[in-house]
C-alpha cells in the first residue's frame, strides 16, 4: 500500500487536490480534516499522505486563486492532528492488546512497526509523542504505543497538542512560503516524493540497525 501511494497518489496530488477544490468548494476542508485525522488516528492506515498534503495545501493557500485559506487550514488541521492522536491513544489503551494479537490485523498493524515505535518511545520517553509527529508510519504508531503502555493522559495531551501545532505549522508554512518558488513549482511532484523519502530516513535507519542486531536508536 505504501509503494502504491508513493508511485501513484503522491505524484498526482498537485493535480488531484486543485480539481477536488474546484468540484467541492468549501467542503474540501472536511475532506482534508478527515485525511489528517485518519492518518494520525487510525492505526491500520499509516500510509495516507500527511507531510506532502500539508505542504501542498500551504502552497495552494498562498495563491490568490488557490481556493484555500491558510488560517482555516492551520486551525482545522491542528484540531484534526490532535483529535486523531487522541483517538489513537484511546484505541491503544483499551484495545491495544487484542488488536496486536489478532492475526488478521497483523497485515496492517505490523509487529516490526510496533517494535520500532516501542523502542523509539523507550528512548525518548514522553518527548516521543512530539518527535514522532515528524516521522511517517511511526507518527501513527507512537500514540497507539503510548496508549498500550498506559502513559499518563495529561502528559500525553500536552505533547500531543505541542506536536500537532508544530507539525502542521511547519509543514503548512513551508508550503505557503516556498511552495510557489519557481524551482519548486517546476519540480513539485519530485519535491513531494522527496519530502516523503527524507521523512522516512529515521525509520529506515531504525529498521537497518534492528536487522543488524544492534540497538535501535534515532540520533
Amino acid at each position: 500500500m505504501s509503494i502504491l501511494l508513493l508511485t501513484t497518489l503522491i505524484p498526482n496530488l498537485s493535480q488531484l487536490l486543485p480539481a477536488l477544490i474546484s468540484q467541492w468548494g468549501a467542503l474540501i476542508y472536511i475532506g482534508l480534516f478527515l485525511v489528517i485525522f485518519i492518518e494520525t488516528g487510525v492505526v491500520i492506515l499509516p500510509f495516507l499522505p500527511g507531510d506532502s498534503l500539508l505542504f501542498l495545501c500551504g502552497s495552494l493557500a498562498a495563491l490568490a486563486n488557490g481556493g484555500l485559506n491558510i488560517w482555516i487550514l492551520w486551525g482545522l488541521l491542528i484540531v484534526a492532528a490532535f483529535v486523531g492522536d487522541s483517538l489513537n491513544f484511546e484505541i491503544g489503551e483499551h484495545f491495544g492488546g487484542w488488536l496486536t494479537q489478532n492475526q488478521k490485523l497483523q497485515r496492517f498493524i505490523k509487529p516490526e512497526y510496533l517494535d520500532r515505535s516501542a523502542k523509539f518511545f523507550e528512548k525518548h520517553g514522553k518527548a516521543a509523542i512530539f518527535l514522532g509527529r515528524f516521522m511517517p508510519i511511526i507518527r501513527t504508531f507512537i500514540p497507539f504505543t503510548a496508549g498500550i503502555s498506559k502513559m499518563h493522559y495529561r502528559s500525553f495531551v500536552f505533547y500531543n497538542l505541542l506536536g500537532g501545532i508544530a507539525w502542521v505549522t511547519i509543514a503548512l508554512g513551508a508550503g505557503f512560503f516556498f511552495g510557489n518558488v519557481a524551482i519548486v513549482k517546476a519540480h513539485f511532484e519530485l519535491i513531494m516524493i522527496a519530502i516523503i523519502i527524507i521523512s522516512l530516513f529515521p525509520a529506515a535507519i531504525m529498521a537497518l540497525r534492528n536487522k543488524k542486531g544492534g540497538r535501535v536508536d534515532v540520533d
